[in-house]
């Protein structure tokens, strides 16, 4: 089977000369196979298509995506109208348990769960004929998910949804955060989620003041409060520090003993501890997704990160993930950059201590520590944004600074954005380096302002390292961004870091991130909300052992190389808490 998908937002034929049409085979022999749309975009036959890919190539936008399908693929479960996404398959809901859903941004995982809730009508790909429940419960006929669809057909599903994208939530309400809760509160376990989130010191807040961090709790409880048959949670630890990623995980699996849970997370090591079963969710982001039956979610986790799914016999990536000890047992001799000094800064009610440090050439500093205690100011203070009481940065140094929380205020689109940052967005090497590693090129002709929050994450961090400078900051670039992603981005950083000899500065709360991107770590320490102390930076495992010992939580690697929680009160964790060994044990053949 063979679908052709015009992504209708990249599509500009005036701009192009309708190449397409003009370079399409069947089109000089007198087909209508390519034809302009009643709303100016270009509308592909797949009936005639012979699916050569030459207009595909031609696409000046890259606008049209030709793909033959396995076979095995022969119903779909819902198609966003003529040539747009198609999605196959949807998660199981189970009772007692937490189902996550790995896989790539843009692969549909949000179109499986409008159908889950009722939202969306699955059409089975018939985009020209109304489809009855009639139909899809024929097609679901006998499977596990039957009786699921049969109460979504009669409207007998609540639905409880903690959306991805928390950042518009102040967009909708204005209120403080007591009066949102208020109206969520349906069981009557709002005080013990406000509690347990650490929510209670914001609850006279408005919305639009709270940080990044504090909304995310607050959408967190504001879900997991509501009386509803299902519940999914949309990315759950994007701003939350891995002592309160932990805390809502733990809420999580609560919930699930008594509700059906599905959950999207891109956090492996939370996904890993969180999740009873695992879907994979496969293919082309914006073209067309599969979504697997499911597996256990240690198996689909590692199936996920090879790039190769053996019950089904599909290779849908064509590298693997490695996780690299480098940073733990090898030493590099590099030289000293330049040496940060010893900084104070104090607000109303917080106070930041900065012990003086050297950051060393071609290396990536990574910098860990709980929520309010001072990360994020320290970045600003290297950055220049905040001037600190006492002590003084060189001027001399040139920063490249990319901010915690982004702002896509501007109709400007992409490529004009990134032409008035670099001189080189012409050159090959732009093209290779920056641009193909962050998936730009499909976006350069997206105004800034209609970008989606991975999206606009991936153009600031290019805007970053675009700038000559020799030291890059980046605050929490792993937000809003799928595993794959995220694995590219930790190779781009390190070979800009690398390639140029300047020094990066990466804060974030993925222990994955912080594992394969740096080299050595600088540890924040002291009270949340209140006073934070700098020290550091650190060698890896002594680091991280000082960080998670604070937390109290503990990694191990598996077979694999990938980092995983242990299990809080397990064996591992109690003999690994008793030999001071937070961070990385010895390979367990778990």
């Amino acid at each position: 089977m063979r679908i052709a998908v015009v992504h209708r937002d990249r599509c500009h034929p005036i701009k192009c000369g309708t190449e397409c049409i003009l370079y399409c085979p069947r089109v000089r022999t007198g087909d209508e196979t390519v034809v302009i749309g009643e709303d100016q975009k270009a509308v592909i036959s797949e009936e005639l298509c012979v699916g050569c890919g030459i207009c595909v190539k031609k696409c000046p936008f890259e606008a049209l995506d030709i793909v033959n399908l396995p076979e095995e693929l022969d119903q779909p479960t819902h198609r966003y109208g003529q040539n747009g996404f198609v999605l196959y398959g949807l998660p199981i809901p189970v009772e007692g348990k937490v189902t996550g859903i790995l896989g790539p941004n843009g692969i549909g995982k949000s179109t499986a769960v409008k159908i889950l809730s009722g939202m969306l009508v699955p059409n089975l790909g018939m985009t020209d004929a109304p489809v009855s429940w009639k139909d899809v419960l024929d097609l679901f006929q006998g499977t596990e998910l039957f009786d699921y669809i049969q109460l979504l057909s009669q409207k007998n599903v609540k639905v409880a949804v903690k959306p991805q994208y928390i950042d518009q939530i102040p967009k909708v309400f204005s209120g403080s955060v007591r009066d949102l809760l208020a109206t969520t509160d349906e069981r009557g376990r709002l005080d013990y989620y406000v509690d347990r989130l650490s929510l209670r010191p914001i609850l006279d807040r408005t919305i639009v003041n709270l940080s990044g961090g504090e909304l995310q709790r607050v959408a967190i409880a504001a879900c997991l409060a509501r009386d509803a048959d299902f519940y999914f949670l949309d990315e759950i630890t994007p701003y939350l520090d891995v002592y309160q990623r932990m805390a809502a995980a733990n809420l999580i699996r609560e919930l699930a003993q008594e509700r059906p849970v599905v959950i999207v997370e891109h956090d492996l090591a939370i996904l890993d501890m969180l999740a009873d079963t695992v879907h994979i969710a496969y293919g082309e982001p914006a073209v067309f997704g599969v979504i697997t039956y499911p597996k256990g979610v240690r198996v689909g986790i590692n199936q996920y990160l090879e790039g190769f799914l053996p019950e089904e016999n599909v290779r849908f990536r064509d590298f693997s993930v490695a996780f690299e000890t480098r940073a733990h047992t090898t030493e590099v001799n590099r030289e000293e950059l330049f040496v940060f000094p010893s900084m104070t800064k104090r607000f109303e009610q917080f106070s930041l201590v900065v012990d003086g440090g050297e950051i060393r050439s071609g290396e990536v500093l990574g910098v860990v520590g709980a929520n309010g205690i001072g990360k994020s100011t320290f970045a600003k203070l290297l950055a220049g944004v905040l001037e600190p009481d006492t002590g003084s940065m060189d001027t001399r140094v040139r920063i490249s600074y990319k901010p915690q929380y982004l702002k896509g205020d501007t109709e400007a689109t992409v490529e004009e954005i990134l032409r008035q940052t670099t001189t080189k967005f012409d050159t090959s090497f732009y093209q290779h380096e920056i641009l193909e590693p962050l998936s730009l090129t499909q976006v350069l002709q997206a105004p800034i302002n209609t970008l989606s929050g991975g999206e606009l994450q991936r153009v600031a961090i290019a805007i970053c390292l675009s700038r000559d400078a020799d030291l890059y900051i980046l605050d929490e670039p792993s937000a809003h961004l799928d595993v794959e992603q995220r694995v590219k981005i930790s190779r781009l950083i390190r070979r800009h870091a690398e390639g140029r000899d300047a020094s990066t500065l990466v804060i974030d709360h993925d222990i994955y991130v912080i594992d394969m991107i740096s080299d050595r770590i600088l540890v924040f320490e002291g009270e949340p909300g209140i006073s934070g102390k700098a020290t550091g930076p650190f060698d890896m495992a002594p680091g991280m052992n000082r960080f998670l010992a604070a937390l109290g939580i503990t990694f191990r690697r598996d077979k694999t190389g990938r980092p995983r929680i242990n299990k809080p009160g397990s064996f591992l964790d109690r003999e690994q808490m008793a030999a001071g060994e937070y961070y990385y044990a010895e390979i367990s053949k778990s």
